[in-house]
């Protein structure tokens, strides 16, 4: 389905839940194989009943997003979640100068999730200690950028398409993109287009699968 702004993957399944409980009095499983932000859309594979015995390996499947970089500013958890809270020179920055750090980027790497992220750090969501002000040390995790296309740059803001593998974060190379060019940046826009064979053309909008799951017998 395609996640709607705002929604977590977790309200998204919850109302889920909850319809399809309703609709067939059972108590039935659901999950979602690979969490989207809250302010990104796109695409949300979910499983019911037996079929969430495959979320992990559903979840180990590449993916693919469209968005945009904001150049020249960073928050603290590298999305607009947060208000910007420090801004960078961009002058220096040409077309070519972003065009070559993006190609560089692509390739096998350990990234660094961000702290505001959902990775457990002694037993908590990093994200819980970063709301708190407090500062968490988070392993590097091994990922992959398969690409990494910069499909439009009208400062300041840069449009992408990137083909990543499972865990990593289109935060985290919103931060690093801003430190490789001497500046800062964050991510203003994501969508999930794909995830390994599962296109977001495909997708159901939450509202006409909620109707087609109350029309069911």
């Amino acid at each position: 389905m395609n996640k709607p702004a705002t929604w977590t993957s977790f309200d998204v399944v919850n109302k889920l839940n909850w319809i399809i409980k309703k609709q067939s009095h059972q108590k039935v499983k659901v999950g979602h194989a690979g969490t989207l932000d809250p302010l990104a859309t796109g695409l949300l594979v979910i499983c019911t009943g037996a079929k969430t015995k495959e979320i992990q390996s559903l979840t180990g499947l590449d993916k693919r997003y469209t968005g945009s970089f904001f150049i020249g500013a960073t928050t603290p958890c590298f999305d607009l979640e947060v208000e910007p809270d420090q801004f960078f020179e961009t002058a220096h920055i040409t077309e070519h100068h972003i065009r070559e750090v993006a190609r560089k980027m692509v390739g096998k790497q350990a990234q660094i999730p961000p702290q505001f992220s959902a990775k457990k750090v002694d037993g908590k969501r990093a994200y819980e200690s970063a709301r708190k002000g407090l500062v968490v040390e988070i392993k590097p995790k091994d990922i992959d950028i398969k690409s990494f296309d910069i499909t439009a740059i009208e400062m300041p803001e840069v449009s992408f398409d990137l083909l990543v593998s499972t865990g990593t974060y289109i935060r985290a190379i919103a931060r690093d993109l801003g430190v490789s060019l001497q500046s800062g940046a964050y991510l203003k826009s994501l969508v999930r287009t794909s995830i390994g064979p599962f296109e977001l053309s495909q997708a159901y909008e939450l509202d006409a699968l909620v109707e087609e799951i109350k029309g069911l017998e």
